[in-house]
């Protein structure tokens, strides 16, 4: 129920992680169409927006290719809807870091409503309604409710009844559900998880947004679709949200258009990493989890992608013996694991919360992340066994009691 605005002390970035290996079936496709100098149609060429339809498809969500849309990365595509939908936004809190700046940079309001204890990724369905309400009464009309079905920063996946509540009360106040559905290629155990798109419960409501460098492209191909309600009101939407990617200049280079359409036909080459990746990043994150629950903080297990979040509210008193009362400071301390505070996230500055994420555990080289992705047990790797130590020693020392 928190309106937010832009961080008065922002902290430097900390350097992005270097990324996985790129398959060299990927490289091939993206150099064979190196000289190409025209870049694909603002919006994506057909043969993209139709291989997205069969990458849909085999995800239970029919599509025609005249209800996609493709940017160069999915905040390009957050900010065009955002445009085309024209009123406030609505957020879980915490949610990931790239939700709230586009709506900052066009000048819309962003309401935050809590996610429930059982997971993150949506609000808690009352929570939205209240915010909603508050933010009518303060002269905001909120158009937009974003969620994750595989929550970026928490690492859940809400239950589906708990998704459909929250979706059946945001349908019902007339917001525009888009629905983050980035990772839900990256379940730990697909067998334990149940993950249901708000596409197959509301397809007349819902907007589904994937960023692909997640699990298709590498990290440094931006690239990311959008898929439209096959209703009058989703053509409309996604008519505006062209015109808005069309102002900004917003296309795929032709290149790597091509190698994005060959990967969304998802060959066997590319379903085997995204199965390893899934599978590396569940042990990584399960023994990270088991590291900071260890040392008393409070932490959702993870489910899905390469972080979690660790509330360590209950060690506010020994980190504040060390000047450590806010998550900038704590961000600071663990910088060498991937920190990310969660003021990034839409925490409030002083709540002790941080996200630590696998990837910064998974070495330094292409060689080493190569050597974690092909070990049966990665946690029987010198560098990932002396990082996980290191952390533990780092949250003892932060967390002991002082002398005297």
């Amino acid at each position: 129920m928190q309106r937010t605005a832009p961080d008065p002390r922002p902290e430097p970035d900390p350097d992005p992680p270097v990324g996985l290996p790129v398959l060299p079936d990927l490289v091939a496709h993206l150099s064979a169409a190196a000289d190409r100098t025209e870049a694909d149609p603002l919006g994506g060429a057909a043969p993209l927006r139709t291989a997205a339809c069969g990458y849909w498809e085999r995800r239970g969500l029919v599509t025609a290719p005249d209800r996609v849309l493709a940017a160069p990365g999915a905040p390009a595509l957050l900010l065009a809807l955002y445009a085309a939908a024209d009123g406030a936004v609505v957020l879980p809190r915490p949610c990931a870091e790239w939700y709230a700046p586009p709506a900052h940079l066009l000048g819309r309001p962003v309401h935050l409503a809590p996610v429930p204890a059982e997971s993150g990724g949506v609000p808690d369905p009352f929570a939205l309604l209240e915010t909603v309400r508050r933010a009518r009464m303060h002269g905001d009309t909120p158009r937009v409710l974003v969620l994750s079905v595989a929550d970026d920063p928490t690492g859940t996946c809400p239950a589906p009844e708990q998704l459909h509540e929250v979706c059946e009360a945001a349908a019902g106040e007339g917001l525009w559900i888009v629905s983050d559905e980035t990772r839900r290629d990256l379940l730990h155990d697909p067998h334990d998880t149940v993950l249901l798109s708000p596409a197959e419960m509301l397809p007349d409501e819902v907007v589904v947004l994937t960023d692909l460098r997640a699990t298709l492209v590498p990290a440094s191909w931006p690239a990311a679709l959008a898929r439209f309600p096959d209703t009058d009101r989703g053509t409309v939407l996604r008519a505006a949200a062209l015109d808005a990617l069309t102002a900004v200049g917003a296309p795929l280079p032709g290149p790597l258009g091509c190698a994005v359409t060959h990967a969304l036909g998802e060959p066997d080459a590319l379903r085997a990493r995204v199965a390893t990746v899934a599978r590396v990043y569940g042990t990584l994150a399960a023994a990270l989890h088991h590291t900071v629950t260890e040392a008393g903080a409070v932490c959702r297990p993870p489910h899905s992608g390469s972080h979690l979040y660790a509330d360590l509210e209950p060690l506010r008193r020994p980190l504040a013996a060390r000047g450590i009362v806010e998550s900038h400071a704590l961000e600071r301390k663990l910088a060498p694991w991937g920190a990310r505070g969660g003021y990034r996230f839409g925490d409030a500055p002083g709540a002790l919360r941080v996200r630590l994420g696998a990837e910064a555990l998974l070495g330094a080289d292409r060689e080493l992340r190569q050597r974690t992705l092909d070990a049966p047990d990665p946690l029987e790797l010198g560098h990932l066994t002396e990082a996980l130590t290191g952390l533990s020693r780092a949250l003892t020392g932060l967390t002991s009691a002082t002398d005297g």
